[in-house]
């Protein structure tokens, strides 16, 4: 059960009538560091709001405390602590607005912040999609913050990392890297037209290469969760290690469209960039993958295997997202693809307008559905294939199909006659997650991956397809 509380050593001589002030904390504390509770966040964006002359003023905070510990080449290389505030003030006349952002919580910086953005807004060219402030909205809370997260200690962090550092060591063939972030924060909104949202929450990111001494085989493993008493760090770094010896000297395999088992990180690199290419407005604008042929979009189409569906819902347990968007609408569960289907499309609320469609957020969390079938059985299934770990530096090459290219890494495997039978040199792919999931053989059940280069809560299952597009080898381990 998540919970959410101030925390009594949360004193850094606030005086909200004065000045804020903060005093730099310890890295060897234990000491628990919540971030700003709800009624001094409200309470800031009201003075802020009684500082304004604009014709409106909104404004963001993100407020915490960020814990790291990094380890490389068998031993722990830095840790560090940091506890900040920021602010953007956003102010508005008429169609006109420019945003100014600080870290000065004074009165006197906050009214520098207020001054200088109106300002800046004065002599902005009129924007032409701006949209009127949003009133008083309903936010749920989506439970997001743990103190088991918050209050992991110094210690508890040192013992994660050594479960991957002590058999490295003890190993003597192995090297061990590794980055464990720790996020207890709250992101808030308001405006001077009375809507006020806040969303604390907590994460615990850990992502672990392992390496042979030799230098020929990396294995990879990684998490994130809201809970930190939900991450199997033991398990995670067996995982890398033993990636990293079963990929050791690897071999080359001819290029190639192959039947591929990708691993819920593979999958979540690739198929998250769905998300990407969501909106209305780039269909309706016919630069998008979900333009029908003759105009209109896909809506109502079938677009991927009908066992597929897509959804974002930040009050989803695997998910816990944000309730709100930058622009301050609520968020609830939102259904992009059903059965294969594509049900919906993002609608911001400038082109929500322009349609006379109903706005519906911009998206915070990503959800594939999966079915039951185990890793194992799909390795089992599979004649000849490759096993992918997952996928690195994917770059766009066709937003018309979401076509991207990129490479596998940290444990290549070929598959022959239901057995993993080579580790394999990575490879370079030209594909689209589309193309993937239009060629669905079994879809494993869905999990929370961590260390995406885009990040965010994204939840997919594992996935065997066919004719997943292999186009050249890299000699990169």
């Amino acid at each position: 059960m998540s919970d959410y509380t101030r925390g009594s050593v949360r004193d850094y001589g606030r005086d909200y009538g004065r000045d804020y002030m903060r005093r730099p904390l310890s890295l060897r504390s234990n000491m628990p560091v919540a971030p700003m509770p709800q009624s001094e966040a409200q309470a800031l964006i009201e003075r802020v709001v009684k500082m304004s002359k604009a014709d409106s003023i909104s404004m963001q905070i993100d407020d915490g405390t960020t814990t790291n510990l990094r380890f490389a080449d068998n031993r722990v290389s830095t840790a560090g602590q940091v506890q900040d505030s920021g602010v953007v003030v956003i102010s508005s006349f008429g169609p006109k607005h420019a945003a100014v952002q600080t870290n000065d919580l004074s009165d006197e910086g906050l009214r520098r912040a207020v001054a200088q953005s109106e300002a800046l807004a004065r002599l902005a060219p009129d924007d032409p999609e701006a949209m009127p402030p949003l009133g008083p909205q309903q936010y749920k809370s989506s439970e997001a913050y743990f103190t088991s997260t918050a209050e992991a200690s110094a210690d508890e962090r040192a013992r994660a990392a050594m479960t991957a550092l002590e058999p490295s060591r003890a190993a003597g063939d192995l090297k061990a890297a590794g980055y464990l972030e720790i996020r207890a924060r709250a992101t808030a909104i308001g405006n001077s037209k009375g809507m006020f949202g806040y969303h604390p929450f907590t994460t615990a990111n850990y992502t672990l290469t392992v390496r042979t001494t030799d230098g020929t085989g990396s294995g990879w493993a990684g998490a994130e969760v809201n809970d930190w008493s939900g991450l199997d760090f033991a398990a995670l770094g067996k995982r890398a290690a033993d990636k990293a010896r079963a990929s050791r000297s690897p071999v080359a395999v001819e290029p190639g469209r192959y039947t591929v088992v990708m691993e819920p990180q593979a999958v979540g690199d690739l198929v998250q960039l769905i998300g990407y290419y969501a909106g209305a407005r780039e269909a309706d604008e016919g630069r998008s993958p979900f333009v029908k042929a003759g105009g209109g979009n896909k809506i109502g189409m079938k677009i991927i295997d009908s066992r597929v569906s897509i959804i974002s819902d930040p009050f989803d347990p695997d998910l816990r997202g944000q309730p709100f968007d930058g622009d301050g609408l609520p968020l609830g569960r939102q259904v992009w693809v059903e059965d294969g289907v594509l049900r919906h499309l993002y609608y911001s609320r400038f082109w929500a307008k322009k349609q006379n469609a109903v706005a519906t957020g911009a998206p915070s969390t990503f959800k594939m559905t999966g079915g039951t079938t185990p890793l194992e059985d799909m390795i089992k299934s599979t004649t000849r294939g490759v096993l992918v770990t997952r996928l690195w530096y994917l770059r766009e090459v066709d937003p018309r199909t979401i076509l991207y290219t990129g490479l596998t890494r940290d444990g290549t495997f070929l598959i022959e006659n239901g057995k993993v039978t080579h580790a394999i040199k990575n490879f370079r792919f030209n594909d689209s997650p589309l193309f993937l999931l239009n060629n669905v053989d079994a879809l494993g059940v869905p999990v929370r991956i961590g260390g995406t280069e885009a990040g965010g809560p994204i939840v997919v299952p594992a996935v065997k397809a066919k004719d997943f597009d292999f186009t050249s080898l890299s000699d990169a381990v």
